[in-house]
């Protein structure tokens, strides 16, 4: 609890920079972001090059078999976004999560993948522009390993990701973000700027989390999701580079975020989740310590702030595969 509270005041010291507009200092000093460029760039030489530049092409009709006006869906962000190093547009997060929205809705997807590989939150803006021209009921957005990668200054990130959040909402689309992931299971990256990268990478979840609730949206923290299977069985997880995902990798995160999908677009199917009420300060917090957890904006006695910040409600789904019936 203790690193949860220390959490908690981080992710709002964060968010508060990035509402005044300013850069924000890191927790973790100006010495540390020097180092992690640095081992950044020994970690870029050290992995392999994936198939590609940018995933494959993913954009298209899914669940064609059934009856309806398809769903319109986009999905923006990094290289999550476009399954960078596939080869199969079936194996990419986007198209599992159209498969999987499909299935539960009875109805088609209509899927515009407008990501891009190497992006970070200072690249939503254009993503957003292109992604608005679908006109889409749903944004998906993968992002924050890139600003982590490049040392860019937390509260900045967050800036750009809110900001890109409130014109989709504003444009009446639902939107779901898959937060920072821990960066801390990479192998090319050594100690001890691995342990540093992870204690980054969530701390930049909380903060993200705190500012997508604040626009309206809601977020599905991958924490750790990965780590314990990266870890145990990295050949397998990892993809040929060693630092992106293999096809198994990007298919966990995908079943992470799908019940939240659903749940935005008022589809989802299974059990009612436990739910946890309280400031999104701490469940922010709370929740990078949870993977697959979902943080949303919630009342509480008919109020949206309460004394501590805007209330907010964590939501623990199991993920998995899912299918309609």
């Amino acid at each position: 609890m203790i690193w949860t509270t220390g959490a908690a005041r981080t992710a709002r010291r964060i968010a508060t920079a990035a509402a005044l507009g300013g850069g924000g200092l890191t927790a973790l000093g100006a010495i540390t972001y020097g180092l992690l460029i640095a081992e950044a760039a020994v970690a870029r030489r050290i992995v392999g090059q994936p198939h590609g530049l940018n995933g494959p092409d993913s954009d298209g009709l899914y669940g064609d078999t059934y009856p309806g006006e398809p769903i319109r869906m986009a999905v923006l962000g990094d290289s999550t976004s476009v399954g960078l190093g596939l080869t199969d547009p079936a194996d990419t997060p986007a198209v599992i999560i159209a498969h999987g929205v499909a299935a539960v809705a009875e109805r088609p997807v209509r899927l515009s993948v407008v990501g891009l590989s190497g992006a970070a939150s200072a690249d939503l803006g254009v993503q957003v522009d292109r992604a608005l021209e679908a006109r889409p009921e749903i944004a998906i957005i993968f992002v924050g390993a890139n600003d982590v990668t490049t040392a860019t200054l937390p509260a900045r990130a967050v800036g750009h990701l809110q900001k890109a959040v409130r014109r989709l909402r504003d444009a009446g689309v639902e939107v779901v973000v898959g937060t920072c992931p821990d960066l801390g299971t990479v192998r090319p990256i050594a100690q001890p700027l691995r342990w540093v990268t992870r204690r980054w990478s969530r701390q930049l979840a909380a903060a993200q989390t705190v500012a997508v609730v604040e626009a309206g949206g809601r977020t599905v923290a991958f924490a750790d999701l990965l780590g314990p299977e990266f870890e145990t069985n990295p050949a397998e997880m990892f993809g040929p580079d060693r630092f992106h995902p293999s096809a198994r990798g990007y298919s966990q995160a995908a079943y992470a975020v799908l019940p939240s999908v659903c749940a935005a677009l008022g589809l989802w199917p299974g059990p009612e989740p436990v739910r946890v009420e309280g400031s999104q300060y701490l469940l922010a917090a709370m929740a990078v310590e949870e993977p697959g957890t979902e943080v949303t904006a919630t009342h509480v006695a008919g109020r949206a702030v309460g004394p501590h910040g805007r209330w907010a409600a964590l939501l623990r789904r199991k993920p998995g595969p899912m299918t309609s019936g």
